[in-house]
């Protein structure tokens, strides 16, 4: 049986919701910027390096994204944004075979709820912080997925 990963990646700290039109559009702050960079020092130190990303559609994620410096292909989906949960599990199952490490950058309250579905007993009550991640393992296929144990929590800080 295959080892697969799911890191789950809550986006970094954005701009005021009141600045901008709609909430899509949200940049993230300068302290957003440097707790993504973190994140992703994080990641690398732990040798997670995904095959595959899935990301929302919104600004605010794509910046996270971006300051991770992750080189692998990058589906972005704008149903990770609307969530719920299990339909963003959904989207997980679609993963391919050949994928062992699979990150999500997302939002809250989906990816926290997401991570207790995966491990009821895994995140603390409060779930994912902004820049928070959590990283799930379990054997066999993606399609396959309904539960994971947690391995992993941090929270990017810079």
């Amino acid at each position: 049986m295959t080892v697969r990963t799911l890191i789950l990646l809550r986006h970094a700290k954005a701009a005021d919701p009141d600045d901008y039109a709609t909430d899509i559009e949200r940049p993230l702050t300068a302290r957003g910027h440097r707790d993504a960079a973190a994140a992703g020092a994080w990641l690398e130190d732990q040798g997670l390096k995904p095959d595959a990303v899935l990301c929302s559609t919104a600004v605010r994620t794509r910046e996270t994204l971006e300051e991770l410096g992750v080189d692998a292909p990058v589906i972005y989906e704008h149903r990770i944004y609307t969530g719920p949960a299990l339909d963003t599990l959904d989207l997980l199952r679609q993963a391919g075979a050949t994928v062992e490490t699979l990150l999500l950058v997302g939002h809250n309250p989906t990816l926290s709820d997401l991570s207790h579905e995966l491990a009821p007993n895994g995140l603390a009550d409060r779930g994912l912080a902004t820049s928070g991640i959590a990283v799930h393992r379990f054997e066999g296929a993606w399609s396959s997925l309904t539960e994971a144990a947690l391995d992993a929590e941090h929270t990017g800080r810079g």
